[in-house]
């Protein structure tokens, strides 16, 4: 054990942010060539320019830790170009002419007379890095789809053997998902309307993959009351399309396929045939106001920092997110604490010290009752008026919800509480929450995820609060990195061996022929 170790202000580590401007949607491939997770976004330069904005941009990794930036892979056009501003798309490898074909939106600034505002365009590439623009466009005309709102598409391999892509859109006063097949990735048919997206819902930035025997669609709810990463699920490919037919809903699960929080947006995943990975990103707010969380003028700003989780599959096909094993294992030393375990009664609370810009905690809670209330706090130190607390919150049927709170100030925080979860049988809570400067991600149980910005953390000690009945809190520990303990190499020069290769403990990749560049650490 050591004392806490007080360091400077600085960059997101593992929740990816660059060093200017913000991330926006992800479209993440796993690259079975180079065996490394890229993934593609677009970047939001704040202020953007005024006709034209939102390249890609793109960063590589291993362990959802470390990331190595690629720059700007895909640029926009000019202010008259049909992707003046670039949107969401999707990126896959063909292996019948051994290139890559990245879909995306291209987006005009205003339609003229019977011109469609976004169409699906495509670049190519042999690396997946360096990519050239087409000529290639699917437009809304295809299927008399709507023509200001057709947009990104999502490409992926059917059972059938046949390349399929679903892009968002509506039909006949309806939102829905359409549906286009090829066989080789550049002659595409038209396939009409795979499903509808539900009263007046509509899914953005549409992610569909199998895993094991079952099929997902994940997708971004737009509606503004919502505004979260939701999915479903079915035994085939097809009968996803059941999963809303006549606006009556087949849920995943007991919480409507929510998998985070209204903190969390655009998620879409890739696997490396053993874990599926989902990013999204984590919005700013502005003012750096923690309370800019609801649905009117205090919405949170488009794009912010990536934020990874691993999908964990239940076995009723259910799925929950879960930490990446390579944030867990970034941290390696411990913190001093005043205890490791204490019992508390309504009303109590155990101040902890304060947080390190990057910080594990993890704690196990044990109520007496099943409508015991506990919590935890951040920004808070003895002596503070105004702090933010994260409550777990006993619901109707025996259900649980994170409730986000400033405490001494407004309280409940609308719109930013988690969705539902069951009670633990035993009333047992496996709690870990992970800190990448104003970014917090709280996993329990392997139950609920739930992501939030919360400015003004570092600095600031923490505590566990009991609101009603009483807990026991046991295997409390903190965790931060220090560099003497762990340190890697980032780059190593001159030398002309161009295979992947472990070195200093990190695994290093050549393309050049003369540079390695760092992927991840080895675990």
């Amino acid at each position: 054990m050591v004392a806490l170790l007080q360091l400077p202000l600085m960059a997101n580590v593992f929740y990816y942010q660059p060093s200017v401007g913000y991330c926006g949607d992800p479209m993440p491939l796993y690259d079975t060539n180079e065996g490394v997770f890229r993934i593609y976004y677009l970047h939001d330069m704040r202020p953007n320019p005024e006709w034209t904005f939102h390249p890609v941009y793109a960063i590589e990794t291993n362990d959802m830790v470390h990331y190595s930036t690629l720059g700007e892979v895909l640029p926009t056009g000019d202010r008259y170009a049909i992707d003046a501003m670039i949107g969401t798309g999707s990126v896959i490898y063909c292996k019948q002419d051994n290139t890559y074909y990245f879909f995306y939106t291209g987006n005009k600034h205003k339609n003229y007379d019977e011109e469609c505002r976004q169409v699906i365009l495509c670049a190519t590439s042999a690396d997946g890095i360096h990519w050239t623009k087409t000529d290639f466009l699917i437009d809304a005309n295809m299927g008399y789809y709507y023509r200001d709102d057709f947009r990104d598409p999502e490409v992926f391999v059917g059972d059938d053997g046949l390349y399929h892509m679903l892009v968002t859109t509506g039909k006949d006063g309806e939102n829905i998902l359409a549906e286009f097949t090829s066989p080789n990735c550049r002659d595409w048919t038209n396939k009409g309307v795979f499903m509808t997206t539900m009263w007046d819902r509509f899914y953005e930035c549409p992610n569909v993959f199998k895993m094991g025997d079952w099929w997902y669609l994940i997708y971004s709810e737009l509606h503004r009351e919502i505004r979260r990463v939701q999915y479903f699920k079915s035994r085939t490919y097809e009968g996803l399309k059941t999963c809303t037919a006549d606006n009556i809903p087949i849920w995943p699960d007991n919480h409507e396929g929510y998998l985070d929080s209204r903190a969390f947006y655009a998620g879409k995943t890739a696997s490396d045939g053993t874990n599926r990975y989902i990013w999204g990103w984590c919005p700013t707010r502005r003012n750096q106001d923690n309370t800019a969380v609801n649905n009117e003028n205090g919405e949170p700003d488009w794009a912010g920092t990536l934020v990874a989780h691993r999908l964990i599959q239940h076995a009723d096909g259910s799925l929950t997110l879960g930490a990446p094993k390579g944030i867990n294992d970034y941290f390696n030393t411990e913190v001093t604490l005043p205890c490791s375990a204490i019992n508390l009664t309504q009303g109590q609370h155990q101040l902890f010290p304060a947080l390190n810009q990057q910080t594990h905690l993890s704690f196990t809670v044990t109520t007496s009752g099943n409508q015991d209330k506990f919590g935890i706090s951040v920004a808070r130190d003895a002596n503070t008026s105004i702090f933010y607390s994260l409550i777990v919150n006993p619901e109707e049927n025996d259900m649980r919800k994170v409730n986000f709170e400033q405490e001494g100030g407004i309280g409940f925080i609308p719109y930013i509480d988690s969705y539902f979860f069951s009670r633990p049988a035993d009333n047992t809570y496996h709690v870990n929450i992970y800190i990448d400067n104003s970014v917090l991600v709280l996993y329990i149980n392997d139950a609920l995820c739930y992501t939030n910005r919360i400015y003004r953390m570092q600095q600031h000690g923490w505590s566990i609060n009991c609101y009603s009945g009483s807990v026991q809190v046991s295997d409390i520990h903190q965790r931060v990195y220090d560099e003497g303990v762990q340190t890697y190499e980032h780059i190593l020069s001159n030398t002309t061996n161009p295979a992947k290769r472990i070195m200093n403990g990190r695994l290093v990749i050549c393309r050049d022929g003369k540079n390695y560049t760092a992927l991840g650490t080895t675990f």
